[in-house]
């Protein structure tokens, strides 16, 4: 059936736009503070920094979500995050290149983090109904949201490796937040059903009582608590392998654009994916394709930790992003069936903010430890961890019900 995909298209386009501009601050933050002290602690503070407002920040998105509308809130928080990269360069223009250090540069990246997952909360949760309008399954668009995710983490992490090389790290920002505006506009165009401003009746009167309803909802729903508590351990413990280890690498062998290039490696097989996904969605069951991702990470990342040649690295790198292309719809397709539409914005702000949780943890604890026992020491702390996961979620049998209507 054929209907008006204008509003999904244009979620889309803003959905690769404020990605790409993500992808480009993972590898200039990094390397900004690496170029500073070419430590790899100074690039753990800066990753923290950008990590830990997530967890409340991502709460209070889905919140917001609620109460304010999908789409203002979506406009909102690009505006702010394009300002947060922008301040980058204009802190060099007024000060100097000294004024860019790694405390300048850890604020910067909090700034950011408090406001880039509410665009994303927003944009999730206007999926259904730009999906309903298109004449598309929930899958198919999940999957196209989530092939679009990872083209932005193609074009965002290669575009920033070459402008870094070019320009520098500081002017690549502006280009940065040009995608943000480019995504604000955009979103400025949907006209969808539920992405306006939300009936206020049927919301808690508080902000706070509004929240609660959402962790609750999470906590009591099996699968989706269970989801939860496996995303939380495994981004513990990927998120320093992305934010420090590799930049640490690529840093001390003096290439941005190989840095670029694995990262870029890691979003085109999460392309091949989700696209793939899309397709085969009605023959791919759930809970295998999350165990099979699980397992999949563990065991590349155990290669990884060895430093093979980049060739292998880009390879290991491609097959870990197709595994997990599926996982970002199977997710949000479990949170968009299971909360009611007036509840959608929190339970994916909570589920968000759950899986950022352990993210500071493993970055405070992986900078120090390459700077002391080394990058192989530290991938092996990291990913045996990710492969028991793996081994224990086959026995989880809350995992059975993603394959339930």
């Amino acid at each position: 059936m054929n209907g008006d995909r204008a509003p999904l298209l244009l979620l889309l386009f803003a959905t690769v736009t404020a990605g790409a501009g993500n992808g480009i601050s993972i590898v200039a933050f990094p390397w900004l503070a690496l170029q500073h002290n070419g430590s790899a602690s100074a690039a753990a503070v800066v990753a923290t920094a950008g990590t830990v407002p997530l967890l409340a920040s991502t709460l209070l998105a889905g919140a917001a979500v609620d109460y304010l509308g999908r789409r203002r809130v979506s406009m909102l928080s690009d505006a702010l995050s394009g300002l947060s990269v922008a301040m980058v360069p204009v802190l060099v223009l007024l000060c100097g290149a000294g004024a860019i250090n790694v405390l300048s540069l850890s604020a910067l990246a909090a700034l950011g983090a408090v406001f880039d997952p509410a665009g994303m909360t927003a944009r999730i949760s206007m999926l259904p109904e730009a999906a309903e309008r298109a004449g598309w399954s929930l899958d198919r668009a999940n999957g196209g949201y989530q092939a679009a995710f990872n083209l932005a983490y193609i074009v965002g992490p290669g575009i920033g490796g070459v402008l870094i090389a070019t320009l520098g790290g500081a002017q690549t920002m502006w280009v940065t937040a040009g995608l943000f505006v480019a995504a604000l506009l955009a979103v400025g165009m949907i006209r969808l059903a539920g992405a306006g401003r939300p009936d206020r009746a049927k919301l808690p009167e508080r902000l706070w009582p509004g929240i609660v309803e959402g962790l609750r909802f999470v906590c009591h729903n099996r699968v989706l608590r269970t989801l939860a508590a496996v995303d939380l351990i495994i981004n513990g413990l990927y998120v320093p392998i992305e934010s420090v280890l590799f930049p640490k690498y690529f840093t001390d062998r003096g290439q941005p654009q190989q840095l670029g290039w694995v990262l870029m490696a890691l979003a085109a097989g999460g392309l091949i994916g989700a696209l793939g996904y899309a397709v085969t969605a009605r023959h791919l069951p759930r809970r295998s394709t999350l165990i099979a991702a699980m397992l999949t990470l563990g065991v590349t990342t155990t290669v990884i930790a060895f430093l093979p040649p980049l060739p292998l690295i880009l390879v290991l790198s491609l097959l870990v992003g197709l595994v997990y292309g599926p996982i970002g719809p199977i997710y949000n397709y479990v949170m968009q069936t299971r909360a009611p539409a007036q509840l959608r914005g929190r339970v994916v702000g909570v589920m968000g903010s759950l899986a950022y949780a352990a993210g500071p943890v493993g970055l405070i604890i992986a900078g120090p430890l390459a700077d002391a026992a080394g990058l192989t020491v530290t991938f092996l702390a990291l990913s045996v961890p990710m492969l028991a996961v793996g081994l224990a979620a086959l026995a989880l049998p809350s995992l059975r019900e993603l394959d339930r209507r």
